[in-house]
Order: C-alpha cells, then sequence, then structure tokens
C-alpha cells in the first residue's frame, strides 16, 4: 500500500495558520500595528477604506528592513523578536510567533514599502496569496508602509462569514484604541474612507484617555498608583456613577500588552462591592508592569491570553489598589446627614415633617438652662446636627399613619386589588380584559399586580414597555411615520471617536424614529428635532450615548440595522424599575401591553408577565 501521509505546501499551511491569526479585519490591524510598535515607531497611521475588506494600510517611521529582511518577513516561523527558547521567558515585544505576515500574504494582496534610515532606496514588493508576484527597488520615506487589499479575496467562505461593516469597523477600533492605550508615547492617527477618526498625539495617559473617549471622560477619572517589589500597578479608574451596562470601556495591560482576563476583572469587581448599580461596569485601565519570567503569554495565537505565576497574589494587589483609589478620592460610602439621605419611604412624610419639628421644640426646652453655659459634652454644630437628625430618623418608626404610610399596621390587612378583580377576565380571543375594572397595584415600584378570573398577572413593567416601544419604532421606521418634536434651540453635542464614528452610520435609520440629527463637523452633531413620544430630557447628548450603548451592545447579533436600533431605542426609554406609576399609567400600560403583536416577551428575551393560577397557589400553600 502507497504511502499516505504528506507535507503540505507552504501555501496551504499558510492559509490553515491564517484561520488562527487572522479571524477578521482587525487581526490584521492589530498584528501589524504592533510590528510597526516593535520597529520603534514614533508616529503610525491607519487607513480603513470599506471596514478593512477593500485596503487596510500602516505607514510608520520605524526602523524599515533591508531587501532580504523584507522578503523573509513573509516566511513562517521568521522573526527578528527571540532567537532561542529561553527567550520565550524574557519577552518585551509585541510579537514573537513569525507567523502573522506570512497567514497574511496568504489571504491577501499585500504590498510592502520599506526603508531603513541609512539606505538611500528602499524595496517594494507584491505578494498575493503567498505567492511573490514582484519585487524592486523603489523610492519611499524611512520606516515601512504596509497595504493589505482584498482581504480573503482566494478564501471566499471565510469573507463571506465577515460580518456588515458597522460590525467589522467597531472591532478594528477596538482594536486601535487598544494599543493607543498601551502606547501613549506614539503619535496614532486612524482614517476610515477618507475621514480622519483619530488624531492622538504623544503625550500622558490622561490626555490619551481624553483623546479616545472624549473631553467627558475626564472628570470621571480616578488614578491607581500601586508599587511592589513584585509588580508595579498604575492607570485609571472611572467614577462609579458614570459606570455603564456594557463591558467596552474596560482595558488591563501587561507589560504594554492588552489582555483579557475574568480573574482579574473579578478583582476590580470586588474592589468597587456596593458601590455600582446592577448590571452596570466602571471605566478601568489598568497597567501591570512585571517581570516576563513571571508570566507566560505563548499561550494563544491572539497573544490576549496570558498566565502568572501567582495569580492570587496580583488578584489581590489589584483590588487592594483599586479599593484605596476609591477610598483616598472619597468615593467610599459615608454616612452624612446634610447630604440630606433618604433612608426611607415614608418618614419624609408630612407628620415625620410635624414629629421633627415636635422634637425640636421639646429638645430646645429641655436644654434652656444649660444656654451659655459651657459643657465637657459640648460639640460642634454639624455633629449637634447629625445627632439630631439621627433621633429624628428613628422617631415615629412604630407609629402608622394611615394618609402617608403605605405598609399595613400590624394586626389589619392589607388588600391588594386591580382593575380586572372579580368578574374581570382575560378574554383569550381578543387577547384584552372584560369589565369591569379595579385598579392595579404596583408592588416595589417594578412591578404591577392585575387580578384576572383564574388568579391574578404579574406584570415586569419595564419588560411591558420595552415591548411597546419596540413594536413602536419598529413600526415607526418601516411605515417612516414617526412624529418628531422641534427643539425650540437646536442642540449641538460632541461625541467620543467611536461613538461618532457608528452614529454617522446609522443617522438615516435613527432620524426615522422621530430624531433630526445633523452632522456638524468631525465628531460634533445638531439635533434639531427628538421624537415627541420620549420623555423629555435636558441631557439629549447622555440619551444618544444611551442609545449608542445599546446599539452596539446589541452589534454582534443577527439582526438588520431598523430592528438593531429599535431594541437600543426601546431599551434606552423604557420605564425603569424602581419607577412610580400611578393608575392611570399602569393602566395604559397595560391595555397597550395586551395590544402588541407579541406581548409575552420583551425585546430582550425577558417575560413581560407572568401567569399565577388560583389552583395552583392553593396547592403550593397546602389545599
Amino acid at each position: 500500500m502507497a504511502d499516505i501521509i504528506q507535507l503540505l505546501p507552504d501555501s496551504i499551511a499558510n492559509q490553515i495558520a491564517a484561520g488562527e491569526v487572522i479571524q477578521r479585519p482587525a487581526s490584521v490591524v492589530k498584528e501589524l500595528m504592533e510590528n510597526s510598535i516593535d520597529a520603534g515607531s514614533s508616529s503610525i497611521k491607519l487607513i480603513v477604506k470599506d471596514a478593512g475588506k477593500t485596503l487596510l494600510q500602516i505607514i510608520d517611521d520605524g526602523c524599515g528592513m533591508s531587501e532580504t529582511d523584507a522578503r523573509m518577513s513573509f516566511e513562517r516561523h521568521a522573526t527578528s523578536k527571540i532567537r532561542n527558547a529561553k527567550d520565550l521567558f524574557a519577552i518585551r515585544t509585541m510579537g514573537f510567533r513569525g507567523e502573522a505576515m506570512a497567514s497574511i500574504a496568504a489571504i491577501a494582496q499585500v504590498e510592502l514599502k520599506t526603508r531603513r534610515q541609512a539606505d538611500e532606496l528602499g524595496v517594494k514588493l507584491l505578494i498575493e496569496g503567498s505567492e511573490i508576484k514582484k519585487q524592486e527597488a523603489c523610492q519611499c520615506p524611512a520606516g515601512t508602509s504596509t497595504s493589505v487589499k482584498n482581504l480573503f479575496f482566494n478564501v471566499p467562505a471565510r469573507r463571506n462569514f465577515l460580518k456588515s461593516d458597522t460590525v467589522e469597523m467597531r472591532h478594528i477600533l477596538d482594536e486601535f484604541q487598544r494599543i493607543a492605550l498601551a502606547n501613549t508615547d506614539i503619535f496614532f492617527s486612524l482614517h476610515h474612507n477618507g475621514n480622519e477618526i483619530f488624531h492622538l498625539p504623544a503625550g500622558k495617559l490622561r490626555q490619551r484617555i481624553v483623546g479616545i473617549f472624549g473631553t467627558t471622560s475626564n472628570k470621571h477619572l480616578v488614578p491607581v498608583e500601586e508599587d511592589t517589589d513584585i509588580i508595579k500597578l498604575s492607570g485609571y479608574i472611572g467614577k462609579p456613577e458614570f459606570a455603564k451596562k456594557t463591558r467596552g470601556t474596560q482595558f488591563f495591560f501587561v507589560n504594554n500588552r492588552f489582555i483579557k482576563s475574568n480573574y482579574l476583572n473579578h478583582a476590580i469587581m470586588s474592589a468597587y462591592e456596593e458601590l455600582l448599580q446592577k448590571g452596570t461596569y466602571p471605566f478601568y485601565a489598568i497597567y501591570i508592569d512585571i517581570d516576563p519570567k513571571r508570566i507566560d503569554i505563548n499561550v494563544h495565537p491572539t497573544k490576549q491570553e496570558i498566565k502568572f505565576d501567582d495569580e492570587r497574589l496580583i488578584y489581590n494587589y489589584l483590588k487592594v489598589a483599586v479599593r484605596h483609589a476609591l477610598g483616598t478620592n472619597a468615593i467610599t460610602p459615608t454616612l452624612d446627614f446634610d447630604q440630606n439621605v433618604n433612608f426611607a419611604n415614608g418618614i419624609t412624610g408630612s407628620k415625620s415633617t410635624k414629629q421633627s419639628q415636635a422634637y425640636e421644640t421639646k429638645s430646645s426646652k429641655g436644654n434652656a438652662s444649660n444656654v451659655g453655659r459651657p459643657s465637657a459634652d459640648a460639640t460642634s454644630p454639624r455633629d449637634t446636627n447629625n445627632l439630631k437628625n439621627w433621633k429624628n430618623l428613628y422617631e415615629g418608626l412604630d407609629q402608622f399613619d394611615p394618609e402617608t404610610d403605605e405598609t399595613a399596621p400590624e394586626g389589619e390587612s392589607l388588600t391588594i386589588e386591580s382593575k380586572w378583580a372579580e368578574s374581570g377576565s382575560l378574554d383569550d380571543e381578543t387577547g384584552s380584559f372584560s369589565s369591569p375594572q379595579k385598579k392595579s397595584y404596583q408592588i416595589h415600584a417594578s412591578y404591577i399586580v392585575s387580578n384576572i378570573k383564574s388568579g391574578f398577572l404579574l406584570i415586569d413593567q419595564q419588560s411591558a414597555h420595552e415591548r411597546i416601544l419596540f413594536e413602536q419604532y419598529l413600526n415607526a421606521m418601516k411605515n417612516k411615520d414617526a412624529v418628531s418634536q422641534k427643539e425650540l434651540f437646536p442642540k449641538t453635542i460632541t461625541l467620543p471617536a467611536a461613538d461618532a464614528t457608528v452614529l454617522k452610520e446609522i443617522i438615516p435609520e435613527v432620524n426615522k424614529l422621530g430624531f433630526e440629527i445633523q452632522e456638524f463637523g468631525k465628531n460634533d452633531f445638531v439635533i434639531h428635532a427628538v421624537p415627541a413620544n420620549v420623555p423629555k430630557v435636558a441631557d439629549q447628548q447622555a440619551m444618544l450615548e444611551k442609545l449608542l450603548e445599546q446599539y452596539k451592545e446589541n452589534i454582534e447579533l443577527k439582526l438588520d440595522i431598523t430592528e438593531n436600533i429599535a431594541r437600543a431605542m426601546a431599551r434606552s426609554s423604557s420605564i425603569k424599575r424602581g419607577q412610580k406609576l400611578n393608575p392611570i399609567e399602569m393602566k395604559e400600560l397595560i391595555d397597550r401591553l395586551f395590544a402588541c403583536e407579541v406581548p409575552y416577551k420583551s425585546p430582550f428575551g425577558r417575560n413581560c408577565f407572568i401567569t399565577y393560577d388560583l389552583e395552583e397557589l392553593d396547592r403550593q400553600f397546602g389545599g
């Protein structure tokens, strides 16, 4: 029998390797920009066309390459970064595998121009599908320019798996931001389809963060600094009140290399314990400088995973450093009555106010004989005020005022009724409720109780409103019949460069919702009108940023742009849990929910309501 095992040709081997190293245009950006950094560049320019599907070009002013090195750089496992196995444990460069250039050349049309500072002429290489088509001398600036055209041109299946330009550009922006944050001493610029998105001069970290995330981010930043014998920690974290519902602004860098680590992220979140609202994530850009011998970066082809020799120690150092930063900047919670903290609903009602006044009068009378007399127990006016408020806080908790207190006194029952009590029923044919109706009741300012003939419904007010708004916005965008509310004075807003790029691409669809937004410069926009049914908000920039945040969160889902924007708008504009509703608002919410095409689920998959059957309740109580 003939031998069947054969050595694969280099072109096929390179295509296989490319499947791990080059997954999308953003992978090319990462590999080429890291090469430019390793070349000692002080300026790196990224040019993108059609989200990288047509062109990705990196231009740097680094050391350049000789003719031989230029050709060797496209061979597999050819690298200038390491010489032997020991070097793997002393790596300070971004690259070291020697796979990236060969992988890129296997699946794209590559043009390389490079010249060393001491050479008069440079060299130009044209490579297509791992095959060198042309090599010649050329005039070019010192440094290297690498153009990658028609990515995956010879692997159509891979090209077909690429997402929309919006999604692919978002990944490119992510990679660009990570590299720019890791190398603040280098000038970076990013151009997409002829427009400059980023222009980041070399400077300090705080300047780089503001350059990427916008001027408003400056007031959110809290510095972190910790220096030990093992590691050095530095960077910035965000104040808890500015945390977002997405994880897009969280960065770890180890020896200036961006990494992903759920374990270290847990250390940060633990340090923020009880400071964040549920489901929100703070900004952080944390830099860990450590001896390369204590880490292993040769774990994954993308080099975004890393192993520490003592991960638990790093965890503890990180948690302590973040907590110390929060405490030093007076962000950890303190109890101060001068800040008018409301500890419980119902205590600040009319009766408690009277009780407070009565207590003050009684207290004043009781101490009249001590006026002007020195005392060993004398305290500052602020301490006296705090003591008085402590007493007022607890006074009256054991009393009940039927006019102001929503809870029932001990020994009496509290009856919760709804508009559909008694003979009200859920009509299966129409999907609506029959009359007569009684008032619904809200519990925990989050759920609505509504009686039906067979039991009762428990309605999640936020999920229900998201379903209502989603269908409303979807229909408005499809029918182009949204109603706008004109602004008396048009509002000009400035967005972070990455958000501005996304908004420019989706403005036509966003305007179908009832907005009237126009571009007004690089990252500036003018809002002439907002949807008429959106609650009036003073901060329109925050509203748009929230919309974009939700849109980006859904961007990886296989949704068309219309559905994605409708989902994002529904989430950002909906009634939130904890928002009190009056009976009329509850009735309208329920009526609109059961007029929806799909009233059972929110657009995010959460139940809008749950039905509780009386027979099932009886069984649960042992009946």
